[in-house]
């Protein structure tokens, strides 16, 4: 289910505000604006540390300092994560997704430019693809941003290969995410917990006003070990 219908989504970071449109008629699920999105920014600038509401007790000021660090987002849809993390401080940051659905993120970007006061670098990527992997230069990344990617059981493999591939050691995936498939579902969180230290945020962290019963947000580190277990070997 889409988070909503209606053509235009506003969404405010901040003292921005961002509108996003969604192409009703289209085949294609990321010309539309899905809720992990929004509650994955949300929650972001909930803790952002520059946010007053987050005061001195707050345990994701590390995680969600974004100064100096270099992002991408994966199957970015109409770019309301990339967006709304950009103006939490993500300054550095490549927005992807297959090409039938750029036309509909490239016109999200032009329609935040005068927010966002900039042009996003935008790049074609088909998880798991080498070459336009290795195309969008230096790589890892700090901070891997994916919301509402896991719908499709055969793209699940793809999907974690290229997690595993673009985020740093000490990096970090932001994860917004939502049960579309049983199957796909049970197949990610299987694979992902052979790579990937998993951390759940609990509800009650989310936004108050984007805590949808049905969404969470995750945040997932390499495991330490196969590091370890070769430094061993060696």
């Amino acid at each position: 289910m889409k988070f909503t219908d209606s053509p235009v989504i506003d969404l405010q970071v901040l003292n921005s505000h961002l509108s996003f449109h969604q192409d009703n008629g289209s085949m294609h699920v990321g010309t539309s604006v899905w809720s992990c999105s929004l509650v994955l920014v949300k929650f972001a600038e909930r803790w952002h540390p520059s946010t007053a509401a987050a005061g001195n007790n707050n345990p994701y000021a590390d995680l969600l300092n974004f100064t100096g660090k270099r992002g991408i987002e994966l199957g970015a849809g109409c770019g309301v994560g990339s967006m709304g993390l950009f103006l939490l401080g993500l300054n550095d940051i490549v927005v992807t997704d297959i090409a039938p659905v750029m036309p509909a993120l490239k016109h999200n970007l032009k329609r935040n430019k005068p927010v966002l006061k900039k042009a996003l670098k935008t790049a074609h990527l088909y998880w798991a693809n080498e070459a336009q992997m290795k195309a969008l230069g230096p790589h890892p990344f700090d901070v891997v941003v994916a919301a509402d990617v896991v719908y499709i059981e055969e793209s699940v493999g793809p999907l974690v290969e290229t997690m595993v591939e673009l985020v740093a050691e000490d990096g970090v995936v932001l994860l917004g995410y939502q049960v579309r498939s049983p199957e796909a579902h049970l197949l990610f969180w299987e694979k992902c917990g052979e790579v990937f230290e998993i951390e759940k945020i609990p509800h009650e962290h989310l936004h108050p006003e984007y805590a949808y019963e049905e969404t969470d947000v995750y945040v997932l580190r390499k495991k330490k070990q196969n590091s370890v277990e070769n430094k061993k070997a060696s």
